[in-house]
């Protein structure tokens, strides 16, 4: 029997697999933070840009690359919060080629800029908003398996499983099918962690 893997959530279930998430959210790029302790954690995250916040774009950029800095130095994996800043974020990590791995979450995107992400060896994580979305289900239908991953993060009442029974219904294919997918997805990403 597979155990359903939640890649991001704010809200954990000892059934699931989640991994521990540790880092500093662009909208906090203005305001008195400080980094956690990365070490303690499976994921940093999640870090990234959101150019329709009020927090100051130089600032986001910088706070970024402070992140992915120690993400690459201690080979951890990070997790991208991404709104409306794809091309500066897929710029920003060809200077951290040594990244673990890298997860776009909640992904709502154009075909284009998924491949684009996929091309680079990136992953993609789905939850309620892109399921919502309809150019994002056609992504889900289209991307390459091997970079799909499920979360909760937009929507803590909705139940993982929902969303992956919504993932297999659009790629057609039984949740079975995906939970192994998924299963395989998780040990490469984290370059074969057992769990």
């Amino acid at each position: 029997m597979y155990q359903f893997i939640d890649i991001h959530t704010h809200h954990p279930r000892h059934d699931v697999i989640s991994p521990r998430m540790a880092g500093v959210h662009p909208w906090d790029a203005e305001r008195g933070y400080e980094l956690p302790n990365f070490e303690e954690c499976d994921i940093v995250g999640e870090i990234g840009l959101d150019y329709c916040c009020k927090a100051d774009r130089n600032m986001q950029r910088e706070l970024f690359e402070r992140q992915l800095l120690i993400a690459s130095t201690i080979d951890k994996p990070v997790v991208i919060h991404n709104v409306r800043a794809t091309e500066d974020i897929l710029k920003i990590l060809t200077r951290y080629p040594q990244l673990r791995g890298v997860l776009f979450h909640g992904f709502i995107g154009s075909q284009q800029q998924a491949e684009s992400i996929v091309k680079r060896g990136y992953y993609l994580s789905f939850g309620d908003r892109s399921l919502r979305s309809p150019k994002s289900r056609n992504v889900i239908a289209t991307t390459d398996i091997r970079r799909l991953f499920c979360e909760t993060d937009d929507d803590p009442n909705l139940a993982i499983e929902e969303i992956y029974a919504e993932v297999a219904k659009i790629r057609n294919m039984t949740t079975e099918e995906l939970l192994n997918a998924i299963e395989t997805n998780y040990k490469t990403f984290f370059r074969n962690i057992d769990y």
